[in-house]
Parts: C-alpha cells; sequence; structure tokens
C-alpha cells in the first residue's frame, strides 16, 4: 500500500459523551483516529476502519482521489482523444481513458452504419454523457465493417473498460500509413499532461 495517500475524508459523528467527534479515514495507516471535541484521542482496530471504509464503499464515497488516466503502449492516439488498434488492415477504434474521464458518466453511444466511410479527422458518431456530448472522430480512413452493439444498451463499457470492451467501431483501413501521423503512448501521455497545464 503506497505511503503517500493523503487523508481526505473526515465525518462528524456524536460520540459517548454526547458532543462531536472528527473522523478521519487514511488508506496508509494502521488505524482510524478519532479526534473528540474535548482534545481527546480515539484508535479504532483495523477490522474496524476496513468496515467503515467498505461502508464508505458502498454508498459512494470515495476515500482516494483518482489518479492519472491510464495509456496502452500497444495503441496509437489522436490528438483528439481517440485511440486505434490496428491488426493488418483491420483497425479497431474508441475514446481513451483520458477522454471518458473527462466526460463523466456515458448515457449514449452515438453509432454508424456498417459500411459507412470515415476520414481520418472526420466525425463518425458521438458520446452524450451527464455533463456534454462530444463528437467522436476516427483515427485512420477506412470504411466501417463493425460497431459495437453492446453499447446501444450499455453505453457506460465507454468509461468502464475503454480500452476492451468499451471499443466504439472497427475500420478496414484504407490507407496505413495515416497511422505514422498518430501519437504513441508516450507522446500521447505528455500531450494530456501539456493540455492539462493550460487549464
Amino acid at each position: 500500500m503506497p505511503h503517500n495517500l493523503q487523508c481526505h475524508l473526515t465525518r462528524k459523528k456524536p460520540n459517548h459523551l454526547g458532543s462531536f467527534s472528527s473522523q478521519s479515514f487514511c488508506p496508509a495507516a494502521p488505524d482510524t483516529f478519532f479526534l473528540t471535541a474535548d482534545g481527546g484521542v480515539f484508535i479504532l482496530s483495523m477490522a474496524s476502519r476496513l468496515w467503515a471504509s467498505r461502508a464508505a464503499s458502498y454508498l459512494r464515497i470515495s476515500t482516494f482521489q483518482r489518479g492519472f488516466a491510464t495509456v496502452h503502449k500497444d495503441l496509437k492516439y489522436a490528438d483528439s482523444h481517440e485511440w486505434v488498434k490496428v491488426n493488418g488492415t483491420s483497425a479497431t477504434v474508441g475514446i481513451t481513458d483520458h477522454a471518458q474521464d473527462h466526460l463523466g458518466d456515458v448515457v449514449y453511444v452515438e453509432l454508424p452504419e456498417v459500411g459507412a466511410t470515415v476520414t481520418q479527422g472526420g466525425s463518425f458518431g458521438a458520446v452524450e454523457s451527464v455533463k456534454a456530448t462530444s463528437d467522436v472522430n476516427s483515427p485512420v480512413s477506412g470504411k466501417v465493417i463493425e460497431v459495437n452493439e453492446k453499447l446501444s444498451d450499455s453505453p457506460g463499457l465507454v468509461n468502464a473498460s475503454p480500452y476492451e470492451n468499451g471499443w466504439i467501431i472497427k475500420v478496414d483501413v484504407s490507407n496505413a500509413e495515416e497511422v505514422n501521423s498518430l501519437m504513441d503512448s508516450e507522446q500521447y501521455s505528455k500531450f494530456c499532461e501539456d493540455e492539462g497545464a493550460k487549464h
């Protein structure tokens, strides 16, 4: 367990004296501490801390901040935050972990028709979230040979598994050279860092 995690979830609850205590959870610490109104300190056991942590998880209360978005080394990336995995003349396309994280919970994915023509940098669909609607651009040119039908009933797959189950389309690539203009994982990570620094 990393020891540099910050303890930032604090709650108020009555103590046995009828006053209020401040409760802090720390993932890196062995115990949970209570600082009472009169300055006293109580220490709970590891078992109690685990129970409280599970209760917080059940209530969808995060006890830690989300880390940096992930990237996969075997993929190529567009500056509009789509990824592509090329296998021969077939390419699988989706949006990146960085993109879905910024969008928030995805509630609808607009899919193109099989057989539709896509061009590099051109929009072929859209992703709608609780925050906004964003166009999805194709990193490569070609013809759509398959769409992820599961997204019609489960658009949240884009959030839960952006690089695997949340893929959006598969394309028969018409110009393999276009892949060379895309970023690799290191370049894309640096691109996201630089983009974040501007905001």
